[in-house]
């Protein structure tokens, strides 16, 4: 805050008048919005902060993790040798051996051995269901492998109800 000879104070670049003899009208009004100086101003604040703002986005390097980027965390750290107690281990190990005994025995029962084979042909069956659906429904459409082009009306028609026999949908 300055304050002038004339009466006048400058607070925050804003320049106010408190002499009260001797104003006119004239001398209270604000200055006019265009004049070369403010516009000039005017224009100087709004683009120092888009061109930061576009310095910063145009510019960027990759951000970092931060400091602890290169720590390799808590994890790869062993932790301390536990105390071992033998009944447990014991008890660990005689379960350990039972149940790979019964996963051998359950491998080698007939009943996973059906259940596979009922599988791979249930996996076959279906493969070859939604093949010949695809198939009738290009020979239909006349596209794909299927596809009917360049056949008269009553093979098209003799080709297309043998697929759906063939699909089962007819």
């Amino acid at each position: 805050m300055e304050s002038g000879n004339d009466g006048t104070v400058d607070v925050f670049g804003v320049v106010m008048d408190f002499c009260d003899a001797g104003n006119s009208e004239e001398d209270m009004l604000p200055p006019p919005l265009l004049s070369p100086s403010s516009s000039t101003n005017r224009a100087l604040r709004n683009s120092v902060p888009l061109a930061a703002s576009l310095a910063l986005i145009l510019w960027s390097s990759p951000v970092c993790a931060g400091v602890l980027s290169g720590f390799p965390g808590i994890e790869s750290i062993p932790g301390p040798q536990l105390p071992q107690v033998d009944f447990l281990n014991k008890f660990n190990e005689e379960n350990q051996k039972k149940y790979a005994e019964l996963d051998e025995r359950f491998k080698q029962s007939p009943l996973l051995k059906e259940l596979l084979e009922k599988s791979k042909m249930n996996k076959e069956r279906n493969k070859r269901e939604i093949q010949d659906k695809y198939c009738l429904r290009g020979a239909e459409w006349g596209v794909g492998v299927c596809s009917t082009d360049g056949m008269s009306e009553a093979e098209k028609e003799k080709f297309i109800s043998i697929l759906k026999q063939k699909a089962g949908t007819e």
